[in-house]
């Protein structure tokens, strides 16, 4: 995997909060109503918010060919007249009984042009985009679209240092990637929703460093339990079943990862699954999280693992999709050329039958996908390249 300013095929979706050991009567993932946006952290020196909201209200559906999910984009101009760093960010949902995530992408001056377009060509508001920006073009997908932010349920502001942040320039425009799970209302529309973002901007000094986002993937080859079974529980019928509903990109993900990931290019059917990402430049990691679906248990991402120089960087040993948050470092950690990072993610198809919004699906072999019934492994780095 390459150094990327974006990440083009995330996902997420309602979750029981009872990832751990805990009672499985935690409560459904679907009830927010205590999921309100908390107030943002005072404004430090030299700071100002800036507060964008979607255009209008839009009301969401289950898209054509079955399915519980949508992810709808909408472009939202900052009117930026000078360039700014952005050093905090807060989602504000308006309906938290249906949006289950939202990511925040900024697209740069060069990419605009192609994201107006993409709106332009799609009837109604914004435009559905199942994995990642869901416009067309390099410049948007893979080399200038940041991800700087996620919202999910329980996530207050992200805060970053007034020493680093995501660069602005005139012209730039925000994606708002709104998903919307329609499973607890047995996939019908329940109502509109028109979220806002506050942005939290600082002019910046000589000295701030300009970050990223680097993710950090690997496969998920999760096999029915013992005591399932279904025409779903074949990895072949589960990877057609994906590519169906989100396309022939997000189905090729699984293949593709494990050709990326495990020697000889086969899958390893089993709970954990690993991938090392050779680090190809000079960068400093500040912070990251951990990302995975409602069959997550565990993750972590370590650097150069198996030698005397070994420290795990992010460590998540009880995933709760509820409290994807993202994590500072205690203190910056330097990488470059020669090392590794290691990605490590533990899934439990056992929670299947625990989790309301999963217990009346059908069983079935969890690989990469978009929808709550798939899953992910991405351990989501915040860096800051450097010069040596």
């Amino acid at each position: 995997m390459t150094l990327l300013t974006a990440f083009a095929a995330v996902a997420a979706c309602g979750s029981d909060a009872d990832n751990s050991a805990a009672s499985p009567a935690a409560g459904p993932h679907s009830a927010h109503a205590d999921t309100s946006s908390a107030p943002p952290q005072p404004l430090r020196a030299g700071e100002r918010f800036l507060d964008l909201k979607m255009a209008e209200a839009y009301t969401p559906a289950p898209p054509e060919g079955g399915g519980t999910d949508e992810y709808r984009c909408q472009v939202i101009d900052p009117g930026l007249t000078k360039a700014v760093f952005l050093t905090g960010t807060q989602v504000m949902p308006e309906n938290v009984a249906i949006a289950h995530h939202a990511i925040v992408y900024a697209v740069p001056p060069g990419g605009a042009a192609l994201v107006r377009e993409q709106d332009a060509k799609t009837p109604g508001l914004g435009w559905q985009c199942f994995g990642g920006t869901g416009v067309p073009g390099a410049e948007v997908e893979e080399d200038d679209a940041a991800w700087v932010d996620t919202w999910a349920p329980g996530a207050t502001e992200t805060l970053l240092t007034q020493d680093a942040g995501y660069k602005l320039e005139p012209g730039s425009l925000l994606i708002l990637q709104m998903h919307y799970n329609l499973l607890a209302t047995d996939g019908k529309p329940a109502g509109s929703d028109r979220s806002a973002v506050r942005l939290r901007l600082t002019d910046g000094t000589p000295q701030t460093r300009e970050l990223v986002t680097w993710s950090l993937d690997a496969p998920t080859d999760l096999p029915c339990a013992a005591d399932e079974s279904g025409p779903l529980c074949d990895r072949a019928a589960s990877i057609a079943d994906v590519t169906k509903r989100f396309g022939s990109d997000v189905g090729e993900m699984a293949d593709r990862q494990v050709e990326e990931c495990n020697q000889g290019g086969a899958p390893k059917p089993g709970d954990t699954q690993t991938c090392d990402h050779k680090v190809t430049e000079p960068m400093t990691l500040f912070a990251g999280f951990g990302h995975m679906h409602m069959l997550g248990r565990a993750m972590k991402v370590e650097l150069n693992p198996g030698t005397p120089n070994a420290k795990v960087v992010l460590d998540v040993p009880q995933f709760d999709f509820d409290n994807q948050r993202l994590v500072k470092l205690p203190s910056p950690v330097e990488i470059g050329p020669g090392d590794t990072l290691r990605v490590t993610c533990t899934h439990d198809a056992g929670l299947r039958k625990r989790l309301p919004q999963l217990s009346k699906l059908p069983p079935r072999y969890v690989v990469w996908g978009d929808g709550t019934s798939d899953e992910m492994c991405i351990g989501i780095m915040t860096v800051s390249p450097r010069k040596s």
